[in-house]
């Protein structure tokens, strides 16, 4: 409802004369008084057009801090999920590594946005790391796809890289979220797409007015294996012992499932907190500027209102002087 007001406010905003670059001009043409009958060197404006553009920044200023307030509310109950949802994914980086460098044939991008705009450049940013580590891991006998959460992110990516999109889903945050959902569709991914490793990228929550562009990287159960084989870090995962009568193989599917699961929830998280707390600085900023607009008009309308007290006075004393000679 909100965003549906501000963008017929914006609608009025641009429609109304003073809008235009240069206000006096346009407002003297949109004027009772044309150009024509007011004479030479003398500027006229309507009252009414300064009026109707105090209005209508007036509504604009008060959606705006409307918006403020309820991304602050929603900031506050989405950053404790994100905050306790660090705990999940930090095991798995502890045992088996986050490897963004891993030289692998099959990449999928995981690209996380909002569904919803007027929040920054958060959604921006998440594209053009995707495009770039896109361009960073493609070469001869690889392949690229691309997951898609946030209708934002799929306004863009499907300009230029439709046929690398695999799967899009929206509205994600229709309903408040939980490991559960995440969860589902983490299993959805794994199920329809062929992978050596995906890389999540997303918006990691700092502060109201901070947030970091990250990629998370989760490699698949059989390059899990060669890397653990070849050596380095995930040499280690040989110094544990296996209990029950699973294998290494399927103990790593399991292990890389759950990871995949646990670091998409904590991303879809630290996202939605980033988007919150952009749309605060933003709509903050917004009211702000509405504000100094309000001065300057109200200052045009009392200059305008006040040199056509002073025209009319000079007029009643000129026809009085005039009928007394």
């Amino acid at each position: 409802m909100a965003m549906a007001a501000l963008r017929r406010e914006a609608r009025r905003f641009a429609a109304s004369p003073l809008s235009n670059p240069h206000p006096i001009a346009a407002a003297i043409r949109s004027s009772v008084i044309s150009e024509e009958q007011a004479p030479v060197g003398v500027r006229y404006i309507s009252t009414q057009v300064v009026r109707n553009r105090m209005k209508s920044v007036k509504n604009i200023q008060k959606i705006t801090k409307a918006m403020k307030m309820v991304a602050a509310s929603k900031l506050r109950a989405i950053q404790t999920k994100a905050e306790n949802s660090r705990g999940l994914w930090q095991p798995f980086t502890a045992l088996l590594g986050d490897t963004p460098s891993a030289d692998v044939k099959k990449n999928v991008i995981v690209t996380i946005s909002s569904d919803k705009g007027l929040c920054g450049g958060i959604n921006s940013t998440s594209v053009k790391i995707s495009r770039g580590l896109n361009k960073l891991v493609s070469g001869p006998e690889k392949e690229t796809k691309y997951v898609i959460l946030g209708e934002k992110a799929k306004a863009q990516l499907v300009r230029d890289s439709k046929k690398y999109i695999e799967i899009i889903i929206t509205e994600l945050q229709k309903n408040p979220l939980n490991y559960t959902q995440v969860a589902v569709l983490a299993d959805d991914i794994l199920k329809n797409v062929e992978y050596d490793a995906l890389r999540i990228v997303f918006n990691k929550f700092q502060s109201v007015v901070s947030f970091i562009p990250t990629v998370a990287t989760v490699l698949s159960p059989e390059v899990v294996e060669k890397e653990s084989e070849s050596g380095g870090k995930l040499g280690e995962l040989d110094s544990y012992e296996i209990e029950g009568g699973e294998t290494k193989g399927e103990i790593l599917q399991n292990l890389t499932e759950f990871q995949f699961s646990c670091v998409l929830f904590n991303a879809v998280l630290e996202n939605a907190c980033s988007e919150q707390g952009a749309r605060m600085s933003a709509m903050d900023s917004s009211s702000r500027n509405a504000g100094d607009m309000l001065d300057r008009l109200t200052l045009t309308y009392n200059k305008t209102r006040q040199a056509s007290i002073t025209t009319e006075l000079i007029e009643i004393i000129s026809g009085a002087a005039a009928l007394k000679s």
